[in-house]
């Protein structure tokens, strides 16, 4: 399986947001990939960046409808993350989008970094999806790097990919990062390659393209050898082709959770 991650600027609006993925999305189905992943709340841009526009719930199933359209114009399932209103509740979720445009799901964040409970209600629930018999799960910023049950709880329930969207760093203040995995560097690509590392899956890990960004859209491999990375600081699509077969999870299925 082929699969991408877009590296977007921060959206200016939402009308902004959904013309920089179908340009990224025709960009990588033009390459044979087989579904795409976009970064954290892209729809309608991560809190705190500035963004005046209508975050309704009107305008989100609006442009959710727009996504689905998106997907099906370029046969390409999607991972689109958006804020979604359930009752009096908003949530941070990633929609599931099959290359035909139907709605497969979505996975809400569950575990909101403490700057975020303002923002967002915590999910409460994990799922599997499944596009072209791959099956995959989604841990979303937060909890992916500093809640790696995330991620075994997917790896034990046969996932053998987790997609990643996430959001960390700045357009205003920073450092350019120069070389994937620095030591020098933050964190968070030694927590990707973790993630895949200690549970034998892939792990494909999604940001913006900010001009300082503190990590790189990265696709990791059940080893945790990186296979694939984003520029620094430059929009597109990251892409790789991936063996399935060699996601076993081996680690995960060891873990003896009746200790925990």
């Amino acid at each position: 399986m082929k699969i991408a991650l877009a590296s977007p600027l921060p959206p200016v609006s939402v009308a902004d947001g959904l013309l920089q993925a179908a340009q990224l999305v025709e960009k990588a189905a033009k390459q044979q990939a087989e579904i795409i992943c976009f970064p954290e709340s892209y729809i309608p841009g991560y809190p705190g960046m500035g963004l005046p526009g209508d975050r309704s719930p009107e305008r989100m199933q609006q442009a959710l409808e727009q996504v689905k359209g998106i997907a099906a114009k370029n046969a390409i399932a999607i991972i689109m993350p958006m804020d979604w209103y359930e009752g009096a509740s908003v949530l941070n979720v990633a929609f599931v989008i099959s290359a035909t445009g139907e709605v497969l799901g979505y996975q809400a964040k569950n575990q909101l970094d403490p700057t975020e409970d303002t923002f967002w209600t915590p999910g409460t629930e994990r799922n599997i999806f499944e596009v072209n018999g791959v099956k995959f799960g989604i841990t979303i910023c937060h909890e992916g790097f500093r809640y790696p049950e995330s991620v075994r709880w997917a790896a034990r329930h046969g996932a053998q990919i987790v997609f990643h969207p996430h959001c960390t760093g700045s357009d205003t203040t920073g450092v350019l990062l120069t070389e994937w995995g620095d030591k020098n560097n933050p964190y968070y690509e030694k927590a990707m390659m973790m993630r895949a590392l200690e549970n034998t899956i892939y792990f494909a890990s999604a940001n913006y393209a900010f001009k300082y960004p503190d990590s790189a859209s990265s696709i990791i491999a059940p080893d945790g050898a990186c296979i694939a990375h984003g520029e620094y600081g430059k929009p597109g699509v990251t892409l790789a082709e991936i063996d399935p077969a060699l996601a076993t999870g081996l680690l995960a299925k060891r873990y003896r959770s009746a200790l925990m």
